[in-house]
């Protein structure tokens, strides 16, 4: 693997060519059926104290990618080191280890919750499962944690359905919290909220990140969510990591056809000159195209595209891993557009 981030020994969470494939069809136990190649050879590497936007479209592997970084999925191939922590293969450790060092944030707040439990039940459960915190300190600790997300600690005997949208997700936000993890990877975490309520979501997650010292996976369809909250951005395609780089750089000087059009889809984006945009839709993972899994939709797209999958995530002068022939060229013509447009 071409380490993205330069130094190892600051780094709290790795993926190395993590594939993850599903038998889909056949006989019995799968056989003579088809490979859905959910992940196919994913590397990743998280910081102390960073976060990391994980960004595209619906079926590309982003959670995927993230329930395995939790355990909670096999890979076929690949390794997954969390804080010194094994997740994959024969050295994996234990499965309830691992959640008190990474938690998740889950999209949608309304079916996240169970709504036959007060919110100090949900909070309560997992210290006493985990037998981290002394019986005599528990309704403490969850007091603590409310008022962390914005909440009162008297509101912790009401359920789930007496609360908004917005609160719920901050229970949510508690819940993941209550363990005191290093990582948390918040799954959509607004795209189930009222456009309102968004940027108080964001601005919690900004601030506790900053108050409690955690590291954030932000995944995300939405590029405007991530380049509010990333200090880096990974771009994945049909299972693969196309383009990875610093947020700014992704975002001012993106090199694969694919983010250029991810960027173009953001609302009114006021610092950017108009990029294309992708025509198409993703192709079926059962059946994906010959050559670059981008080339039908890429109006970049050259024969070496049809016929070859694309070189390999590679480090460039500029600090950008990206994976496409034509990523120089592509390069160029962005900073002409942003130059053309009175940008820098």
């Amino acid at each position: 693997m071409h380490d993205p981030l330069g130094r190892r020994d600051d780094v709290i969470l790795s993926v190395e060519d993590l594939a993850v494939h599903f038998p889909v069809g056949g006989g019995l136990l799968g056989r003579g059926g088809r490979l859905l190649r959910a992940v196919d050879g994913v590397d990743l590497g998280l910081k102390r104290g960073e976060c990391l936007g994980l960004v595209g479209e619906s079926g590309s592997g982003k959670s995927t990618v993230a329930l395995s970084m939790l355990g909670l999925l096999t890979p076929t191939r690949g390794r997954i080191v969390v804080d010194g922590q094994v997740v994959t293969g024969r050295r994996a450790g234990n499965r309830k280890t691992l959640a008190r060092i990474v938690q998740m944030v889950f999209q949608d707040p309304y079916a996240s919750l169970n709504p036959r439990q007060t919110v100090r039940h949900t909070l309560e459960d997992p210290l006493r499962v985990h037998g981290v915190t002394a019986a005599s300190e528990i309704e403490d600790r969850v007091a603590t944690m409310l008022r962390h997300v914005g909440l009162r600690p008297e509101q912790a005997d009401r359920y789930p359905h007496e609360f908004s949208g917005g609160q719920r997700q901050r229970i949510g936000i508690a819940r993941a919290l209550i363990l005191n993890p290093r990582i948390v990877i918040c799954d959509e975490p607004v795209s189930a909220l009222d456009v309102s309520i968004r940027a108080q979501i964001i601005n919690l997650l900004l601030e506790l990140k900053e108050t409690l010292g955690l590291s954030y996976i932000m995944i995300s369809h939405d590029l405007g969510v991530v380049e509010h909250m990333s200090d880096r951005v990974a771009v994945m395609y049909l299972g693969r990591i196309v383009e990875t780089g610093d947020w700014r750089e992704i975002f001012e000087r993106p090199a694969h056809p694919y983010t250029r059009s991810l960027i173009a889809a953001i609302p009114d984006p006021l610092h950017h000159a108009p990029l294309a945009t992708t025509k198409g839709e993703l192709p079926n993972p059962l059946s994906p195209p010959n050559g670059c899994a981008f080339g039908p939709r890429c109006r970049y797209a050259e024969a070496v595209c049809h016929r070859e999958p694309g070189p390999p995530l590679e480090m460039r002068p500029d600090g950008h891993m990206v994976r496409c022939w034509r990523a120089d060229e592509i390069t160029d013509q962005t900073a002409l557009a942003l130059t053309a447009s009175g940008h820098p």
